[in-house]
Parts: structure tokens; sequence; C-alpha cells
């Protein structure tokens, strides 16, 4: 992404001192932000001029955040990501599907909201680059460069083994499908799989997973598929 341009920002919230604080911690992190107190306010401002990305409430006075990000998802591609004190995973789920590329659940830390603003902007230069079909491996946060050998959550880099790494790029190209533990042991290892293999899988995607919630804490991104292997989960 290029850092020396400064990225333009909508920030909507019906709470002024929590959308002072977005615009404040957005601002220190040299971007340029503008504030609606309401979806209908929010929505007028995107159509005055261009946004880089959209952080919305959800819970707001006539039009809601679901509501304004479906009218800005017919128009547009820019990033949305939702800010909500809502944590139910229905709740997140509804949210994605409706289009937006993140979802923070409120209280949150100011530094993992600038990291996620960052990733989200940074796959959207890249898609504008057409980066992601070179081998760029990205799913819900997480990106991962097979070539670089480099993999980050939400724009906090991973410290993954060579096994962890190769394990989480498996699980990232089959796109959410199940993967076999057969299939990932003789994958990573190199070796002819057996029953007691599935220990040392197990162990490592404890520690994956551990990795992971280290730094999002909120959702589950690797599921056991019981009898068969694992998936990132959808």
């Amino acid at each position: 992404m290029d850092t020396g341009t400064r990225k333009n920002i909508l920030v909507a919230d019906d709470d002024p001192v929590i959308a002072r604080l977005v615009a404040e911690t957005l601002r220190s992190d040299d971007m340029d932000v503008a504030v609606a107190y309401a979806g209908d306010d929010a929505w007028a401002l995107f159509q005055e001029r261009p946004f880089d990305l959209l952080v919305l409430d959800i819970m707001m006075p006539g039009m809601d955040g679901l509501e304004l990000c479906s009218r800005v998802r017919a128009v547009s591609r820019v990033p949305i990501i939702f800010l909500s004190a809502k944590d139910e995973e229905s709740d997140k789920v509804v949210g994605l599907m409706t289009g937006a590329d993140d979802y923070v659940v409120k209280p949150f830390m100011p530094r993992e909201l600038v990291a996620r603003v960052r990733s989200c902007l940074r796959r959207a230069s890249y898609a504008q680059e057409g980066r992601p079909v070179a081998g760029m491996l990205i799913c819900r946060g997480i990106e991962l460069d097979p070539s670089a050998h480099t993999a980050s959550l939400h724009g906090t880099r991973l410290s993954l083994t060579p096994k962890e790494f190769d394990m989480l790029a498996l699980l990232l190209r089959a796109q959410g499908r199940p993967v076999a533990t057969r299939k990932l042991y003789e994958a990573v290892w190199g070796e002819e799989y057996y029953p007691g293999n599935a220990n040392s899988v197990m162990v490592h995607v404890r520690h994956l997973r551990t990795k992971l919630a280290s730094i999002d804490s909120d959702q589950v991104f690797i599921e056991t598929v019981w009898g068969v292997g694992y998936k990132i989960a959808p």
C-alpha cells in the first residue's frame, strides 16, 4: 500500500464519545477522517466525496449500519468495517454477509482498530493492483505470501514455524473445504501417514490457533471437522 498517500476514512457512530475516539485514533495514524453521527448523514457524506474506507456502527437512528452498508455495496467496493457492541456470532455473520470486510467488537483496543483498518486498506490496494492473483492467500484478515514466506493477521505479523506456515497455506488454499488429517501430514511433513501421526497435526493446529487468537480472540479461524480433519472457518 502506498503509505505516502493519506487515506480518507468515514466514521459513522451515534455515540459522540466513540466517534471521536475512533477519529482521533485514525488521525494519529496519519489518516484524514470525516465523522457522522447518523446513517443518513454518513450516506450524504459518502455521496459528496470519495472515501478509502468506512467504519460503521450498526445500531444508529434512522438508517442503521446494515442498511447503509447495503446502499454503499450497491455502488462501491470501498472497504467497510463494522464497529459494534453486538458480539454474538450471528450478528457478525449478518454483518459480513451484508458486505462488510471486517467486524470489530466494542470495546476495542485502538491499536487493533488501526491494524484492521490498515489490513483492509492493504487488501483493497492489492485488489486494485491485481496482486492476489500472484499467489497471495487472503482470507478473513489473514494474509499469507508463499513467495516471501510471510504471514499476518489484521496487519500484525504472525511468527510461524515452517510447518505451521505450510499447514496454514494448505488450509487457506482449500478455501473453506475440509482438509484431511492424512493430507495435512503427508503434505507438511513429507512422510507417509500413520494413525499415530494425527497427534502431531493436532498439536500444530493448536499452536496455530493460539497464535491467531493472540491477535484476534473474537474469531475462530480453524475449525475441527470431526472424523475428517480441519478447515478455515467460513
